[in-house]
């Protein structure tokens, strides 16, 4: 299993050898806010939004002290945005009034922020403070069970099944590897897979060519 996923993580990083989450951010603040806003929603309809409620609310303490109705109004576009706003403005009062207006730099401190799960705290991990981060979002979820990867569907377990087959060190970039591979070709409805460059290393063709050979013979 080790090796297999070393081979995946080695064909992944030939094809995206930038592996960096697609949202616009300048500070630790900023990325948390753009993935809290990007559930459910794009990552280009969340960087068309951000500019404008990155330049009224800055940092965390200007977020706390926000009205809820304004922030809802700056963000409608990307869905769900009375939840995000009650996420936004809450996790902002924790990082104020707890860590001294800092973005925490351990799993165990970002997760006890309101509004915060572990996929948004992996990206911060990641992308902010240098370390580890596995973040499992749909694409993940789907392409770890697709390649074998993981035999759970939990994105808890998942993140547990890639971490142990793979060097810490590369948690971070295979994660955001396999959003954009999920994204430009393993989509969920109809993948590309003549056009994988990882399909020797995809268990699916296993299934594929066993279904076909069994369709032959009837």
């Amino acid at each position: 299993m080790k090796a297999r996923a070393a081979r995946i993580a080695k064909t992944l990083a030939r094809l995206y050898p930038q592996a960096r989450i697609s949202l616009d951010f300048k500070t630790p603040w900023q990325c948390l806010a753009a993935t809290i806003l990007s559930a459910q929603c794009t990552d280009e309809r969340v960087n068309q939004v951000t500019p404008a409620l990155f330049a009224k609310y800055p940092d965390p303490a200007a977020m706390a002290g926000a009205e809820s109705r304004d922030v809802e109004r700056m963000i409608v576009s990307t869905g769900f945005f009375r939840q995000k706003t009650k996420s936004l403005m809450a996790a902002a009062q924790d990082i104020v009034e707890r860590f001294n207006n800092q973005l925490p730099d351990t799993m165990e401190d970002l997760v006890t922020l309101r509004g915060v799960g572990r996929k948004t705290a992996n990206v911060v991990l990641g992308h902010v403070h240098g370390k580890p981060g596995l973040v499992v979002d749909t694409h993940v979820r789907r392409l770890s069970f697709r390649l074998g990867l993981t035999k759970s569907r939990e994105p808890k377990i998942i993140e547990q099944d890639l971490g142990a087959i793979l060097p810490s060190n590369d948690w971070t970039s295979f994660s955001m590897r396999l959003i954009l591979h999920g994204r430009q070709v393993c989509k969920a409805a109809s993948p590309r897979c003549a056009e994988c460059a990882v399909l020797p290393d995809c268990p699916q063709i296993g299934v594929k060519v066993a279904s076909r050979a069994n369709r032959g013979s009837v």
